[in-house]
């Protein structure tokens, strides 16, 4: 949930009793609907209120007491409101967080002087206030509501998570453990672009993470994290005690490694380094931490990590990260998506084996390749992601719509999917000819609306919306 910063506007000839209820009904219904608040106090201003300059000042004063705290800003205009004081009061603030504008209805039999609002146009006004001093703002899903209504919670509901996502990627940590496969040149990004918005990106050689397992020593420790990984798949019959102690160690080494580094995110090369000189496969560590809330994607890709966290926040449910892989039968509207794989154990319709790499292992040996993830990802709704950099145009762009996982016959093996997208071939079309990478990452939910405002709106990146 959210700490918003709320700001209540006045327009001094409306009636008082306006902004009083309208102050009191919003900021109970926050915290009855699991948020808490930062706000102006009747003993701060008349009434709690945002009007005058004055006013404005020490609103801004409270705000910027409590940055670090803020996730939003939601804006409320019992009436017309005073619309240079809410700038005002944001500017002088120097809060750059995501900002919700919400007006009262008018009651049609209520439009005497005693309890006429005029918030309809007065949003109009403060918007207007808001675009000249270049503040990015969101507005409410119909022009005006009431603040106790469901609607507005939904609203409010909507705004949290755009609010999470932005403050997320702004202050974004992510790790790249291992150096690029040399052939997978479609993983390649610009930090710098990266770190325009926020992100920092840390990387680490993978040989430092071999000489952290070779300090894990500690028995009691190693068996807890074996016991987990039980408890966590079906572990294939015949796997040996030395290869699930293998993947103990690396789960515990790159655990600590995000830990003491403060990584929100990872994408490691996932292959055939470990494979060849340590002796498993890389998925187990990936899926786990994913499933504890830090994503991991593929063969490092960044800009997949990037799109994963995203989704995270969005959706409030662990992602996953797939090639669009093959066409599924001859319906248009569906295609085949796979990997290794890495996927959360929640993504699963059951409980997921952890046994061998498939197609890797064939070239790699199976003896090296235990703790791929296999299984059917289970039928749900779906919120598909792609971030990109675009160096040559200096910018970071992406590509994002809604879907479902359907539970048609699929006849594979790995961590599998079926795909149904409205306009598939469209889409593939649009990814293919704008040069995306033929990765992509999912949630089980839908939160494409999220994903646009929080990216486009308030990150400023390019949004490609495939309806």
């Amino acid at each position: 949930m959210s700490k918003f910063g709320v700001i209540v506007s006045n327009r001094s000839f409306f009636p008082d009793h306006l902004v009083l209820t309208a102050r009191k009904k919003l900021l109970d219904c926050l915290e009855k609907w699991g948020h808490s608040y930062i706000t102006l106090s009747p003993d701060d201003t008349f009434m709690g209120e945002t009007m005058t300059y004055d006013e404005a000042l020490k609103c801004a004063e409270l705000f910027r007491k409590h940055a670090t705290e803020i996730d939003g800003i939601i804006v409320c205009l019992p009436n017309f409101g005073e619309e240079t004081g809410v700038a005002d009061a944001i500017k002088k603030s120097g809060l750059d967080c995501p900002i919700l504008i919400q007006a009262c209805d008018d009651d049609f039999d209520k439009l005497q002087l005693e309890n006429r609002r005029d918030a309809f146009c007065g949003k109009l006004s403060l918007c207007n206030n808001l675009r000249q001093q270049g503040i990015k703002y969101t507005l409410t899903s119909r022009h005006t509501c009431t603040v106790d209504g469901d609607e507005f919670k939904k609203d409010v509901e909507y705004f949290s998570k755009v609010c999470a996502v932005v403050k997320a990627l702004r202050n974004a940590r992510i790790a790249q453990i291992g150096a690029r496969v040399m052939p997978f040149r479609t993983v390649r990004y610009s930090e710098k672009l990266l770190q325009r918005s926020g992100i920092t990106i840390e990387t680490e050689d993978f040989s430092e993470i071999m000489a952290d397992i070779n300090e894990i020593t500690d028995a009691e420790v190693i068996e807890a994290k074996i016991s987990e990984i039980r408890e966590y798949g079906n572990v294939l019959e015949g796997i040996s005690r030395e290869k699930l102690e293998k993947q103990a160690k690396l789960v515990i080494a790159v655990e600590n490694w995000m830990d003491a580094h403060h990584c929100d995110a990872s994408a490691i090369q996932c292959w055939d380094s470990v494979e060849a000189n340590y002796g498993c496969a890389m998925c187990l560590v990936m899926s786990m931490m994913g499933q504890k809330g830090r994503p991991s994607a593929c063969e490092t890709d960044i800009m997949g990590a990037v799109s994963m966290l995203a989704l995270l926040n969005a959706s409030g449910i662990p992602p996953i990260y797939q090639d669009w892989n093959n066409n599924y039968k001859n319906e248009p509207d569906k295609c085949i998506n796979v990997h290794c794989s890495n996927y959360p154990a929640c993504a699963f319709k059951d409980k997921p084996e952890i046994g061998e790499l498939d197609i890797l292992a064939t070239t790699l040996g199976r003896e090296v390749s235990f703790g791929a993830l296999k299984g059917r990802v289970r039928p749900s709704d779906m919120t598909f992601l792609k971030v990109s950099t675009d160096d040559v145009n200096g910018v970071i762009r992406c590509y994002l719509g809604e879907g479902e996982f359907t539970d048609d016959p699929l006849p594979t093996f790995g961590g599998v999917a079926v795909c149904r997208v409205p306009r598939l071939n469209e889409l593939m079309h649009y990814v293919a000819k704008e040069g995306y990478e033929h990765h992509v990452a999912l949630c089980q939910a839908k939160c494409a609306d999220v994903l646009e405002e929080a990216l486009g709106n308030y990150m400023g990146w390019q949004v490609y919306r495939h309806n």
